[in-house]
């Protein structure tokens, strides 16, 4: 059987296993839902890990909403009775186009199964009334640190004030604190290839960072201030000395829920070479993006509608290396999209379609731009089945480009991924 029938026919029986699947709800088990007592759906927009309002008030307030669960009360001390663990599992297929390596190494154009992709151990929740905490450990990246965050959150008057220390290896700086859906943080996104349907993941993509954003939130607005520098646990510990800051709005108007905000990378911070402290550089992290989205109802269909635009100047052929731009001599990296997210099945079946136009700052070959179209079908609150297919253009991928050499990727790319948390 050649790979074409293979991934027909692992499609088709994915199709019968969503239409025998039980349509009804479940209560949500994952940590936070243990400590509130909170359906998945309380917090989430058609699906996990699209924020709604309620999701965006409980992550603000720093993980502390308590529910259910019976608490240990004493002078300064309130933290639940257990410990909130969960697990995070994706199963994942993916499909590219590009010429096989043949026989020297089996990847994506030979169709690739992941199982798992991800295996996080997550743990997290109440410290106490005004600090909650986020850890996520054990995964295939990060054998023992994936990413942490303290956040301490108080009431001053009509807003929240805040401080989130946090290290993450790869879901950047927005990992300290982020609300809106649009790709902004990476694991905040509609698809599982984030890069071809959100700007920033795009042109920032994933990157280890450690620091403290400040935070001034409240159900209309957050602002998130934060220093940081490149890296992780274990690596070189450098000061936080690069700036970000993000501010976004999040109104309420005739039942959809809107948001709208900038985010901007600046200053410099010290990298390293090549894996050792031996070898440190000095990058200027330089980039901007900016985004909306909004979330309402259709009718009877929920319906997301999500916009970024993000780019990352060049570094030029002497100069500084733009962290998110390193090669010299490049040109400006950018990249601009619009991703939309249909409800046809509501809590049950979403369609997908989205589309981005970039420039990823070579000389040549550098236009890529990409249409997406799948959906998701949340067999349970908290397992959720999503099937995508990437169709890539542009210069990027003319013959010749290293996108269609052996080893690229070609210019369509499919994934079918199962989630899972438990």
């Amino acid at each position: 059987m050649n790979k074409d029938k293979q991934f027909r026919k692992i499609l088709a029986v994915s199709a019968v296993f969503v239409a025998l699947s039980a349509p009804a709800e479940s209560q949500a088990v994952s940590m936070y839902a243990r400590q509130t007592g909170q359906a998945c759906a309380s917090c989430h927009f058609q699906h996990y890990p699209m924020l709604n309002e309620f999701g965006r008030a409980f992550k603000a307030g720093g993980y502390t909403l308590i529910g259910k669960e019976r608490t240990l009360e004493g002078e300064k001390l309130s933290i639940p009775e257990t410990l909130n663990i969960g697990i995070v599992a994706k199963i994942r297929y993916q499909k590219t186009n590009g010429p096989s390596l043949g026989a020297a190494e089996h990847n994506k154009n030979d169709g690739r199964w992941d199982i798992p992709d991800e295996l996080n151990v997550l743990i997290g929740g109440r410290i106490n009334n005004n600090i909650g905490f986020f850890l996520e450990g054990v995964t295939a990246e990060a054998p023992f640190l994936g990413g942490f965050k303290i956040p301490f959150a108080y009431d001053v008057g009509p807003v929240k004030l805040g401080v989130v220390p946090f290290s993450t290896g790869e879901l950047g700086v927005p990992f300290g604190f982020e609300l809106l859906n649009t790709g902004a943080v990476k694991n905040q996104r509609i698809a599982e290839q984030g890069a071809d349907i959100s700007a920033q993941q795009y042109v920032m993509g994933p990157h280890a960072a450690r620091g403290a954003a400040f935070v001034v939130s409240n159900p209309l607005y957050f602002v998130n201030l934060s220093k940081w520098s490149p890296g992780h646990l274990g690596e070189y510990q450098s000061a936080p000395e690069a700036t970000y800051i993000r501010a976004a709005v999040t109104p309420s108007v005739g039942g959809w829920d809107l948001g709208a905000g900038v985010q901007s990378y600046s200053g410099s911070a010290e990298v390293l070479d090549g894996g050792t402290a031996t070898s440190v550089s000095v990058n200027d992290t330089k980039a901007l993006a900016v985004d909306a989205q909004a979330q309402g109802m259709v009718g009877a269909m929920p319906l997301g509608i999500y916009l970024s635009y993000a780019r990352a100047n060049a570094t030029g052929a002497t100069g500084t290396p733009n962290y998110f731009n390193s090669t010299p001599g490049n040109n400006e990296k950018n990249a601009a999209a619009i991703a939309v997210e249909l409800g046809v099945l509501p809590r049950k079946a979403t369609v997908i379609l989205a589309y981005r136009k970039a420039d990823n700052g070579e000389l040549a070959y550098n236009e890529d731009n990409a249409v997406t179209v799948g959906g998701t079908y949340q067999i349970v609150q908290n397992m959720q089945l999503q099937l995508t297919h990437a169709m890539r253009s542009g210069n990027a991928y003319d013959a010749g480009s290293p996108n269609m050499l052996v080893g690229g990727d070609g210019d369509r790319h499919t994934t079918l991924l199962l989630f899972g948390s438990f």
